[in-house]
């Protein structure tokens, strides 16, 4: 073991019993925070139909990978830093109008979901979310502005809330990141138990020139049934910490017309982007036996094989081109204690991915959460492995343990 790998663990370790040391701050996993959830709050108006709210959200992370550095790429790589770090600002007035803007500022994230980069990647500040929401009644609501697009269930999942330590490193579709701009309609129906999402979003950026065959506008439509207690918000959580008995089913399609090229130098054979998901999710907290919680996915994003043109788009090859996959992840919230062990497992076949076609990529983790104020002082440990099929000098394994503060 080199040094760099046992001096991550080490410090890794002292952060975990130097936090686990302080029994008194922990209580049961559902506990409020004691400056309770609203910090900064501010009301206005005729009756105090106004309302500001500011929060702050941080993760901080201590990854350990052993791969990544050195000359040949196969020493321990250690990083300490923020994988979110975001102030956000809601409000509204009245039940009809409300907003969401939300910042985050990035900074040295270099290991990525399937190597280390080789430069260090800066620092980067942008308006993360920037949404109007218009709630005419419960089977209409409008959504306007920079906000999740309507897919796969894991990326509309709370990333303060997760089962696991994060979402899915391999779940993102093409051209395009978590967020998109532009204009859904939603609602439920059936005393909450069908939800309904249809939205128009950019896609693609609208570019001039020979970047792209044209420029058109995203469309997407999601739905699901919930059977027990509802699900009726815009976004899920990955866990409830066992306040809920919840099982959801839903799917998704998603269309873009003529997206990228097959041939980006001559401007060749125009392809479409397409993708749908079908996901599930089970949660149900027994009595005095503790929480289980159960969720699952599969996702194909297709670009009607642009990848193999002479000379295809970088955005319809690697980690989000064209790809297929799913993954299954469970959690078991331990009885009167604020404890939840977690596992996940991913398998994906990417069409081309670091140079190689038809690859595909094993990856699992396991872990914990301790939580301390509930998802607003927690202490995340997840151990992960992952395996490449034809480029094993890509294989790693990874120990991250992250602080989550929520204000």
């Amino acid at each position: 073991m080199t040094k760099s790998r046992t001096d991550a663990r080490a410090a890794a370790l002292s952060l975990a019993l130097g936090l686990l040391a302080a029994p008194a701050w922990a209580g049961d996993a559902m506990t409020a925070p004691p400056w309770g959830e609203d910090v900064a709050k501010i009301t206005f108006g005729e009756e105090d139909k106004g309302l500001l709210v500011f929060n702050y959200k941080g993760q901080l992370r201590l990854t350990s990978r052993d791969v990544g550095s050195g000359i040949d790429g196969d020493d321990g790589t250690m990083s300490f830093g923020f994988r979110r770090n975001r102030i956000a600002l809601r409000g509204g007035w009245g039940d009809k109008f409300s907003f969401y803007v939300q910042t985050e500022f990035n900074e040295n994230i270099n290991i990525g979901a399937v190597e280390v980069a080789g430069q260090n990647t800066g620092s980067d500040f942008q308006v993360l979310d920037a949404r109007m929401t218009f709630d005419f009644n419960p089977a209409f609501k409008i959504n306007a502005g920079k906000f999740k697009y309507n897919l796969s269930r894991e990326n509309l999942e709370s990333c303060e809330d997760p089962l696991t330590l994060d979402r899915s490193l391999f779940i993102r579709t093409a051209y395009g990141g978590t967020r998109d701009t532009g204009v859904a309609v939603w609602g439920n129906l059936f005393d909450d138990r069908f939800q309904y999402r249809v939205d128009a979003m950019e896609g693609r950026p609208a570019v001039g020139g020979y970047t792209a065959p044209s420029s058109n506008l995203r469309y997407s439509a999601r739905g699901h049934v919930t059977l027990l207690d509802p699900e009726n918000g815009y976004g899920y959580k990955g866990t409830y910490l066992g306040t809920k008995k919840v099982l959801t089913v839903g799917g998704a399609y998603q269309f873009e017309k003529d997206v990228t090229y097959t041939d980006t130098v001559n401007q060749l054979q125009p392809r479409d982007y397409q993708a749908w998901t079908v996901d599930g999710f089970f949660e149900y907290p027994f009595a005095k036996a503790g929480t289980v919680t159960l969720s699952g996915a599969y996702e194909k994003v297709d670009l009607d094989d642009a990848y193999a043109g002479a000379t295809p788009d970088p955005g319809a090859v690697g980690l989000n081109g064209e790809k297929n996959g799913w993954y299954a992840k469970a959690g078991y919230l331990l009885p009167g204690a604020p404890v939840q062990i977690f596992g996940r497992y991913e398998k994906w076949r990417f069409a081309s991915l670091l140079d190689v076609y038809d690859e595909m990529v094993d990856w699992y983790s396991i872990g914990a959460h301790y939580y301390i104020w509930g998802q607003s002082l927690k202490l995340t440990g997840e151990f992960s492995n992952a395996q490449f099929e034809n480029r094993e000098d890509c294989d790693y394994k990874q120990f991250v343990v992250e602080l989550q503060l929520f204000f």
